[in-house]
Parts: C-alpha cells; sequence; structure tokens
C-alpha cells in the first residue's frame, strides 16, 4: 500500500513540473509565470480541484510517443473567487509551447460543459503556440470543439479570457467569442496571422507587439477590454470583475455590504454643468459620485472613448453603467462607440444586470469616413441591444439629448423604466443654431434677427420641460439628489417581470 502511496505522490510530483524545471525558469526569465501559479493568484487558498492531472496525448507520429507529459499542456478544474465558484482551464507553455491536442482539447471541453450544468463562470488563461502540427487534423478538431462550448456557454454563463501569452491562428476564436479578454502587456499579443506570414502576403513589415499586442486590441480593434502590466495585476483585476457579476443566467447578480448612505447628497452636482452648453466636463466624476464607495470598474477604458462602459454598485448591488463623456468628440456617438456600447448592454441584459445610462448627447459623429464605414448599421446595434433589454433601465440626461441620439439613449420610447432629466437638459431634434438656420432660412443675412430667433429657441426647447410635459421624461430631478433618485428607481425595479415575444433568436443589426 506504501509503494502504490509513494508512487502516487511521485506521480503528482512529476506532473506539477510541467515541461521541467529548466522550461519553469525560462517561463520566468520572460516575465511570465507558470500555469499552475497563475491558478494559485487567480483562485482563493487551497480551494483548487484538479481534473486529469495525468491525461497524456495519444499520437504517435513523428516520435511523438517518446514524450508524454502528464496534463498534456493545460491544467484545469475549478475553485472559488471570494468563496464563488468558478471553472478555470490554464495552458501550460512549458509543455509543448502549451499548444492545443486532441486531449488538450478534451479537458478544456469537460470544464466548460460541466460549467455550463452546474451553472459557473469559465475563466480561461491563454499561453499557448496554437495548434499541435505533429497532430494535424485532430488538434484542429479539438479547436472546433471547444468553440462549439464557447457558443452554448454565452449568455448561459460569463466567459472571461485572459491572454497571458502567445494567442495565434484559430486559437484567438475561442477567446474573442468570451464576455471579456484582459491582457497583458509587453508579454501577450492575439493574430489570425503573424508578422512572418503578413510580410510574405503583403509585403507589409510589423512586429508581434504592433500587429496584435495588449495596446494594439485595447486601443485600435477594440478585442480586448484591459491590459494590464503584468501577470499578477491581470489576475487581480479578473477576481476583481468576478465580483461584479452572477455566477450564471439563472441567478441574480451578487450582493455585497455597503458603506454608503443609499440617500448621500452631492451638492457638487449642482455645478458640475458648465455655463457654456459647449464646454465639456468629465462624466466620470458623476458616475463616481453615484456609485457606492465611488467604485467604477471600467470596460474598454482605451477604446472608443467617448462612451463610457462598466461596473458600479449601488446599494451593494451590481448595475452596468453607460454614459456619454463630453471630454471627447463633445460626447458624439459614432461607430466605435455604438459597437462598444452595445455589446456591454447585450451583456448587462443577458445575465440580469441592471442597466443605468447617463446621458450627454449632441447626436452622432457627422463625416464621411463615418457613413462609409456604416455609421447607420452600427448605430442600429445599440438602438436594437437597448430595445430588446429586459433589465431594469434608469436613465438620467444631464445636458444635450439631440436627434436620434436621445432615442438610442435609452429614452423612454425603447422601454425605459425610470428616464429623469437634469434641470440642465436640454431635449430638442437639433441645437438651436442648426434649428434656426432651416427653419429661418430666408433670415440668414440678418444677423441681429438669427440670433434672437436662437434665442427664443433655446428658451423654449433647450430644457427638459416640453419632454416631462408629454411624459417622456418621469422627473426633472436635482442634480445633488441623483444618488438618491437612482437608488429608489432601482429598488423599486428589484421585482421587475418583462418577456419579449418568443422567437429562435433575434436578427441583431451586425
Amino acid at each position: 500500500m506504501k509503494d502504490i502511496l509513494q508512487e502516487l505522490e511521485d506521480r503528482r510530483k512529476t506532473a506539477r513540473l510541467g515541461g521541467g524545471q529548466r522550461r519553469i525558469d525560462a517561463q520566468h526569465a520572460k516575465g511570465k509565470l507558470t500555469a499552475r501559479e497563475r491558478i494559485e493568484l487567480l483562485l482563493d487558498e487551497g480551494s483548487f480541484e484538479e481534473f486529469d492531472m495525468f491525461v497524456a496525448h495519444r499520437c504517435t507520429d513523428f516520435g511523438m510517443q517518446e514524450e508524454r507529459p502528464s496534463g498534456d499542456g493545460v491544467v484545469t478544474g475549478w475553485g472559488t473567487i471570494n468563496g464563488r465558484m468558478v471553472y478555470v482551464f490554464s495552458q501550460d507553455f512549458t509543455v509543448f509551447g502549451g499548444s492545443l491536442s486532441e486531449t488538450h482539447a478534451q479537458k478544456i471541453c469537460k470544464i466548460m460543459d460541466m460549467a455550463v450544468q452546474n451553472g459557473a463562470p469559465v475563466i480561461g488563461l491563454n499561453d499557448s503556440g496554437g495548434a499541435r502540427i505533429q497532430e494535424g487534423v485532430a488538434s484542429l478538431a479539438g479547436y472546433a470543439e471547444v468553440f462549439q462550448r464557447n457558443i452554448m456557454a454565452s449568455g448561459v454563463v460569463p466567459q472571461i479570457s485572459v491572454i497571458m501569452g502567445p494567442c495565434a491562428g484559430g486559437a484567438v476564436y475561442s477567446p474573442a467569442m468570451t464576455d471579456f479578454i484582459f491582457m497583458v502587456k509587453d508579454t501577450s499579443y492575439m493574430f489570425v496571422t503573424g508578422p512572418d506570414v503578413v510580410k510574405t502576403v503583403t509585403n507589409e513589415q510589423v512586429t508581434a507587439e504592433e500587429l496584435g499586442g495588449a495596446s494594439t486590441h485595447t486601443r485600435k480593434s477594440s478585442v480586448a477590454d484591459g491590459a494590464f502590466e503584468n501577470d499578477v495585476d491581470a489576475l487581480t483585476e479578473v477576481r476583481r470583475l468576478v465580483d461584479f457579476l452572477p455566477l450564471n443566467n439563472r441567478e441574480k447578480p451578487p450582493v455585497r455590504p455597503f458603506f454608503d448612505a443609499p440617500d448621500r447628497v452631492e451638492p457638487s452636482l449642482d455645478t458640475l454643468i458648465p455655463d457654456n452648453p459647449n464646454t465639456p466636463y468629465d462624466m466620470k466624476e458623476l458616475i463616481r459620485k453615484v456609485a457606492d464607495e465611488g467604485d467604477f470598474y471600467e470596460i474598454q477604458e482605451n477604446f472608443a472613448k467617448n462612451i463610457l462602459t462598466g461596473f458600479i454598485r449601488l446599494e451593494g448591488q451590481s448595475v452596468g453603467v453607460v454614459a456619454n463623456q463630453p471630454m471627447v468628440l463633445a460626447g458624439c456617438l459614432d461607430i466605435d462607440a455604438s459597437r462598444k456600447a452595445a455589446r456591454f448592454v447585450r451583456f448587462c441584459d443577458a445575465f440580469e444586470i441592471p442597466i443605468l445610462t447617463f446621458v450627454d448627447v449632441p447626436g452622432f459623429l457627422p463625416g464621411t469616413s463615418q457613413e462609409y464605414g456604416g455609421v447607420i448599421k452600427h448605430g442600429a446595434k445599440l438602438l436594437f441591444a437597448y430595445g430588446e433589454a429586459t433589465v431594469p433601465k434608469v436613465t438620467v440626461i444631464t445636458r444635450k439629448a439631440y436627434g436620434g441620439a436621445y432615442d438610442v439613449m435609452a429614452s423612454k420610447h425603447l422601454r425605459g423604466d425610470f428616464n429623469y432629466a437634469w434641470p440642465t437638459a436640454e431635449i430638442a431634434v437639433m441645437g438651436a443654431k442648426g434649428a434656426v438656420e432651416i427653419l429661418y432660412r430666408s433670415e440668414l443675412g440678418d444677423g441681429d434677427k438669427i440670433a434672437e430667433r436662437t434665442k427664443d429657441y433655446e428658451d423654449r426647447f433647450a430644457n427638459p420641460f416640453v419632454a416631462a410635459e408629454k411624459g417622456f421624461v418621469d422627473e426633472v430631478v436635482m442634480p445633488r439628489n441623483t444618488r438618491k433618485r437612482v437608488n429608489r428607481a432601482f429598488a423599486s425595479l428589484r421585482g421587475k417581470r418583462l418577456q419579449n415575444p418568443w422567437k429562435k433568436h433575434d436578427n441583431i443589426p451586425l
């Protein structure tokens, strides 16, 4: 009996070493942690339960049968984050460069199936050289099996991907279908075709970092939601994100103790809006002053900065926030902002996270590049996302809400539950100057008359009261009371039940 127990311990010790000490040292030399170290940091201490530690590949081509390390390049299992269950897989770059084989894929598929069955998030720590070439089409089949599970799990359990090394070719499509993607600066990259292929086909000279590094994907492509300095930072932020999310689509988001008065008054908000309607102000200040303890977890901070998305808590409960940012492009909606916000709204709706929208939008960004890029279709994505969402929706118009952009930003007409406006709100088809130039075209030569007409238009329409008279705004509220009013609104909506007509699925304008 003793011998068998000793053999188990020896086998476990060998499995934990992955590709061996030399390769572990090489991983550390690159500033990267090993697969197991990452799991230890991500999960609560001592909570990890591993699956398939002794699984080995079955390939016999190219002399592969000579080397069959336990675990086959991926560590899988479940554990807890602040006491709440999650499933995790962590690719091990020390074993065949973390390349995906048939059995490697089977290990990932097993825990994804269990996550859907048991209703818990899946977190993937990606660090892989791609498909294992020695296995040929079997490894490609393995990728497709993983993809299919990503699709089935979408909207059922939260899926989070952390890119912690290379992720290329077919490997990028699994993270692309997950809800959130985080990257590590300088050590991770994602691309479908690498720099060498790009050079061969298009003659472009580009580095891996320029082609698919963290900066590229957080600022230009919007593939990634955030980038962090190192492995430790990235895993800490994932823990923080998981705290905002429900475990699955049948559960409400978590509630945690809070130490901030729900009816807290913020007198400084009364002077947040500048006297000049064209002067910008920082919308993040409003978000932080409304949130519990001023905590705002921003998503896609460096992409489409004219709109803000992220999570806050109100009375200890998770709420998704979408807000125009007047500091950038005057808060206009454009292609990138519409895509960013639409995806975020759909995520919140899928997981029953209420949505708070702060509106200061002068319209859609004009220009040929926007029209040629399909701003009509992309703007419609945000419109569609808000309109189909059945979660509690509270909207606060702080300043401008002009034209079609007023409709798009969670207006009453898109089934907004509570639509508030500050006294500084201007709800109109367009700005006074543009409206007057159309209405009084014949008087354009007379500057005094046009100025008078403009003032008349502003006095009549540049306020929230016309909309309030029609019931499109439920209440005009004092800025200082915003937190209190929003908290009460969401509290009253906790029992909300709303269902869309039966359909197989919708056909969002992609």
